[in-house]
């Protein structure tokens, strides 16, 4: 049983300091992906030491690769991968295994894979990748709640249009690309920075891709080995956006080092809004607390809208805003849920539907023991005990883990009173 415990400020600004922002977890997990497709060693260096990059490193060896990772550089060897099989309790529990369903496939020609799993955020299709690889004259079978594709003659050329928006999909299919027999175009693809640093590590392979940061991507055929400078995975973009957020709630002054401001415009902006003062060079970012915050709309859009990973997290700040505030979530289904628990802390808030919630503040909070139930809400709640009156404990600390590297840390450095507690079951 993994908990933090917080004291909270009652609301106080009085955080201050300078925190550094590690590489991007949805950068990390597709470049690690693309690395099955490229010959020799792939050297990545601004890596996140957290749990999913753990989990996917597992699911490379488990089908032959050869993945050391440590003090932030990970290297990765692929010259013996020959298995198609995904290991199915790790899979289940990552997301992003989804994204190795592409480069299994385009390097041994053939992958079994479970339903991918991950966070609790309603119904997360899997037609959209079976469809597009049938596109691809694939054949896929299914049984006993795993997937069977296989690409006997290799994966053919052709044109792919995305029913809804997809950044693993999009990813997943510009990875496997590269090894189709013709030139593959992918049309209305999403367009985050995560998959353009894919595309660029592919490039810097060998590759040639069109069109990656737009709607349209067009792969070719190529032979990609890999590169002989390491790799840098880009700054984490919704981290930023988390301390930034914990600034505009509780900042005396914090500074975001190795950061990468224009991939947070979205949230910026919502936060001047509303008060904020946030300052920015090419790579740091400097936010504090207003003395007054003014309540605001958000709705949440494929980038470069508002991330819907920082909508929970932003609606503890709407706690704090004057006004009626409201968020719209078009992303996901089921990610308002843990307003309920938010609203027992004090918080006033109404879920009107699964996509439409409104936020009435300001309202002081009350600290309370509450459990996670994604790393984003479970983030939400380490806001949430911050600007709190009195101790909460934040439970299943293991998932927030998921998605920010030692965040105890990082918060205790800026002066928030927190510590990690680990229970063990004798």
């Amino acid at each position: 049983m993994n908990m933090f415990v917080v004291d909270g400020l009652s609301g106080k600004a009085s955080l201050s300091g300078e925190v550094s922002i590690e590489g991007a977890k949805n950068a990390a997990l597709p470049i690690m992906a693309a690395a099955l497709v490229v010959s020799g060693e792939t050297v990545l260096t601004n890596v996140p030491d957290i749990a999913d990059v753990a989990s996917m490193s597992t699911l490379l060896e488990g089908v032959g690769a050869y993945v050391t990772c440590k003090d932030g550089q990970c290297s990765i060897r692929t010259q013996d991968v020959n298995r198609s099989v995904l290991d199915p309790t790790i899979a289940k529990l990552l997301r992003a295994s989804v994204l190795l369903t592409g480069s299994v496939l385009a390097r041994v020609g053939k992958v079994v894979f479970p339903h991918p799993g991950g966070c609790v955020l309603g119904s997360r299709p899997i037609d959209i990748f079976l469809e597009g690889f049938e596109k691809l004259g694939c054949t896929i079978s299914e049984r006993h709640d795993a997937y069977t594709i296989t690409a006997e003659n290799g994966i053919e050329g052709g044109e792919i249009f995305f029913k809804t928006i997809s950044v693993t999909a999009t990813e997943t299919f510009m990875i496997a690309s590269t090894k189709a027999k013709a030139p593959v175009v992918l049309k209305n693809c999403a367009m985050e920075p995560e998959i353009v640093a894919t595309a660029e590590y592919l490039e810097a392979c060998g590759a040639r891709i069109e069109g990656a940061g737009t709607s349209t991507i067009t792969i070719h055929p190529s032979h990609l080995e890999a590169p002989p400078d390491l790799v840098r995975i880009i700054p984490d973009r919704i981290e930023a956006g988390s301390f930034l957020l914990l600034g505009a709630l509780l900042g005396k002054k914090i500074t975001l080092r190795n950061c990468e401001p224009k991939h947070l415009e979205a949230v910026t902006e919502t936060l001047r809004s509303m008060g904020v003062t946030i300052t920015t060079t090419f790579n740091t970012m400097s936010v504090s607390a207003p003395s007054t915050l003014t309540g605001v709309s958000i709705r949440t859009h494929e980038y470069p809208g508002f991330p819907t990973d920082l909508q929970a997290p932003f609606a503890v700040l709407l706690t704090q805003a004057k006004g009626e505030s409201s968020i719209l979530e078009t992303v996901f289904d089921g990610r308002l849920n843990y307003l309920q628990d938010l609203s027992s802390m004090g918080a006033h808030a109404q879920v009107w539907n699964p996509h439409k919630a409104t936020i009435k503040g300001p309202t002081p909070l009350k600290a309370r023991d509450i459990d996670g139930p994604d790393i984003r809400a479970g983030l939400a709640f380490l806001l949430a005990a911050a600007v709190a009156e009195g101790k909460s404990k934040v439970g299943n600390a293991h998932l927030i883990d998921r998605g920010y590297e030692r965040i105890e840390d990082k918060l205790a450095s800026l002066g928030l009173p927190i510590q990690r507690i680990t229970h063990t079951h004798d």
